[in-house]
């Protein structure tokens, strides 16, 4: 019993760390994005992954925000068959994106060499970064944002739960309400 209190307190700790006026400032990108008539793409691996689809697919259609991921198994098995797996989201990025997009790369780690080099692509097209990330506080990912989420932890599922409250937190903002 004293675990999941223990656990549930570290949760809150991380979700709370963060001032809501950084959170702000991802929902100014996304609305100055969507005002241009762009997209968001949101990249991750594994559960990274599984949140980018939740979180891609709530802006679509709760919020009325385009956005995308590159989950398909088809184009990830092929592009990084044909590019190398360290390759293939900047190949993907390199064929979806457009400048008026906006790319959130979440990577626990921040050393994800297929996110990192996705994240330079957008930044070599023009397109604004949010980076999510937790470990180490200087690693790749979040030295190449435009704006940076860091969870101090070393522990996945903390560090993903508290990327995936905040970017729901975002979305809920967007839409105007906490439940509905």
């Amino acid at each position: 019993m004293n675990f999941f209190k223990k656990y549930f307190d570290i949760i809150h700790s991380k979700i709370s760390a963060i001032p809501p006026e950084q959170l702000v400032k991802a929902v100014d990108m996304i609305r100055a994005v969507n005002k241009k008539n762009g997209k968001v793409i949101i990249i991750g691996n594994g559960g990274s992954a599984a949140m980018a689809s939740h979180i891609s697919v709530d802006l679509t259609k709760n919020a009325g925000i385009r956005s995308i991921t590159f989950n398909e198994a088809d184009l990830i098995t092929c592009f990084a068959n044909d590019f190398g797996y360290e390759r293939w989201l900047e190949k993907a990025i390199a064929y979806y994106a457009d400048k008026k997009d906006l790319l959130i790369a979440i990577s626990s780690s921040g050393n994800s060499l297929n996110i990192i080099n996705g994240v330079k692509k957008a930044k070599e097209i023009g397109i604004p970064v949010i980076s999510c990330s937790g470990f180490d506080k200087n690693n790749p990912l979040s030295k190449l944002g435009d704006l940076n989420y860091w969870v101090e932890s070393k522990g996945y599922n903390i560090v993903e739960m508290t990327h995936h409250i905040w970017l729901v937190a975002i979305v809920d903002y967007l839409i105007g309400k906490i439940e509905y």
